[in-house]
């Protein structure tokens, strides 16, 4: 799979890239960019975060790959990772837990009673029979559709949700590869359309208002279209050019 999103991959950063440069190209030339910028060192507790990412992707490298669910492990390295900054800084937990986003948890939360929900009651059956007749008729023309498709419902039901239910739906239904590629592009790419799209968008819209700044979802709407379409439609021509089909 991670070969063969490799080309996709480099067709929708050099769509975005393009489409960016014209969207902004005003701006760019209006605006003084400044060249010489202050850049701080990174203090103790930049490199143990670091080091905590990198554990972290580390050991949920190892799950995937030995077939462990990766809830528990973590929260167990997330946990961990925060411990040992508290503790090899001698810093007190609260202000990190004060400036957490609390709010954001019964979202998530309720994302997956959800999928729970789509599943117990058939959705999720019924939409695995309607990506079958789709392969039965064009599997170009399903490839299509789905990435399409799944990029549009991340931005009604985020990312997340759309996700696992794609997810439930590809494996039980054993699709063929390259619409499973499809899948995960519409997924990547779709929540650069609007806010809702994605957990990590959210989160950054909620870190910037900390500091000030402020963008409301009209605008990201705007450059959002803008960036995501040519990205999406870039990389499913490529995955169709390349990607090998049986």
């Amino acid at each position: 799979m991670a070969r063969a999103l490799a080309l996709p991959s480099v067709a929708s950063i050099g769509a975005t890239y393009v489409a960016l440069r014209l969207s902004l190209r005003s701006a760019l030339q209006c605006e003084a960019l400044a060249t010489k910028i202050d850049r701080p060192e990174l203090g103790h507790g930049g490199f143990l975060a670091a080091a905590g990412i990198g554990a972290t992707a580390i050991s949920l490298l190892l799950c995937s790959a030995f077939d462990v669910q990766l809830g528990l492990p973590t929260f167990l390295c997330g946990t961990a990772s925060g411990l040992a900054g508290f503790i090899i800084r001698r810093v007190s937990p609260w202000s990190v837990l004060k400036e957490s986003s609390w709010g954001v948890l019964p979202l998530v939360a309720g994302l997956f009673v959800l999928v729970e929900a789509l599943d117990h009651t058939g959705v999720t059956a019924a939409l695995g029979r309607l990506l079958s007749d789709g392969v039965a008729g064009s599997a170009n023309g399903a490839a299509w559709e789905t990435g399409l498709v799944l990029a549009l419902a991340t931005n009604l039901m985020n990312n997340l949700p759309v996700g696992l239910i794609s997810g439930s739906v590809i494996g039980v239904d054993h699709v063929p590869s390259h619409i499973a590629a499809a899948a995960l592009i519409g997924i990547d790419l779709g929540p650069n359309l609007s806010i809702t799209g994605s957990l990590a968008t959210i989160l950054w819209l909620a870190a910037i208002r900390r500091e000030g700044q402020e963008v409301g979802a009209w605008r990201f709407l705007r450059l959002g279209a803008v960036v995501m379409f040519p990205a999406l439609v870039m990389s499913v021509m490529t995955l169709m050019v390349t990607a090998p089909r049986p």
